[in-house]
């Protein structure tokens, strides 16, 4: 595969060298979070819609909304000293872990139910003098 040039990628390229479908880059293109050029028909990805990608990946791998990583995106041109994103992103990053935190411990209540369960199921299998294994 070749590139346009080392500062562009077609659909295909960027979508592969970010082990993603071009499908996704697509649908993140159609959210308006990143704004190919184009060269005819051919959409055309600079090394800063790379790294608008990469942002975009991480926030949602991280649980991050679409609208959460617009915001964010959006203050990335707006402010050149950043103060204002890197603000945003403190309160977010807490907000997640805080949500997150909440997750596990609904998670760790669940599975000690269930392995409860579990463990009365055994019990009452043995009772019967049936193998539990199975």
């Amino acid at each position: 595969m070749t590139k346009i040039d080392d500062r562009f990628y077609t659909v295909p390229e960027l979508a592969e060298n970010l082990g993603v479908t071009p499908r996704t880059i697509r649908f993140y293109e159609q959210k308006g979070l990143v704004a190919p050029q184009r060269a005819g028909t051919t959409r055309i990805y600079t090394r800063q819609d790379r790294a608008r990608m990469l942002i975009i990946l991480r926030g949602k791998r991280l649980g991050f909304t679409l609208k959460e990583i617009a915001d964010y995106l959006d203050l990335y041109g707006a402010d050149p000293t950043q103060a204002e994103q890197i603000k945003m992103l403190l309160t977010r990053v807490r907000d997640r872990i805080e949500a997150l935190e909440d997750q596990r411990q609904a998670l760790d209540v669940t599975l000690d139910e269930l392995r409860e369960i579990e463990q009365q199921s055994i019990d009452a299998l043995k009772e019967k003098g049936l193998d539990p294994v199975s």
